[in-house]
This record gives structure tokens, sequence and C-alpha cells, in this order.
């Protein structure tokens, strides 16, 4: 019986593409935190970022490799934040520590 060995390298790399302030192109994404219209908050490879704006909505999530679109009208993308912490509780077990 042969066995595979599969080699994954941690490239830590990120992307964002913005276009007109209305679609949001992300890389890289770890994990939605949280989300509604107005503010998304997501892991990325870099760190958290947050995203305010109005009519935030996400068009794709694709977790397997880590791409997000989010179209409505984008204000602000705040990084914060350099080191990420990879967490197998889920945030409900964070919540309430």
């Amino acid at each position: 019986m042969e066995k595979k060995i599969e080699n994954k390298i941690n490239d830590k790399n990120s992307s964002l593409s913005l276009e007109n302030r209305e679609k949001l192109v992300l890389s890289g994404v770890i994990e939605v935190i949280s989300f509604d219209s107005q503010k998304i908050d997501l892991t990325t490879e870099l760190g958290n970022l947050s995203i305010k704006g109005q009519e935030l909505k996400m068009n794709k999530l694709d977790v397997k490799n880590g791409d997000v679109i989010i179209n409505g009208n984008i204000d602000s993308m705040i990084y914060s934040g350099k080191e990420v912490k990879k967490s197998k509780e889920s945030i409900i077990n964070r919540l309430f520590k």
C-alpha cells in the first residue's frame, strides 16, 4: 500500500482589491468572525481585518481557498494585529469564557 505525503507550505499571502468602493475582493481569509450590513470582521493571514460600510453583502465565501467577495458601499478597512492566533475553539466558546 502506497502512502502519499502531502507537504504544505504556509505562505501567509493575502491580497485586497477594491473596485470603485463597491466591490472588495480578498484572499488569504482564514475565518469570518462576524458580519452584518454595516460591519464585517475577518481573520486573514496578515491579521484581523474590519470592514465598515453600508449595505455590505458577502457574495462569495470560499473557506477552503480563503477567498471572499464583498459588495456594498465600503467606507473603511482597518487591519489590527500582526500575529494571527489560530484557535480550535468555536466563537461561542470564546464568547462565554
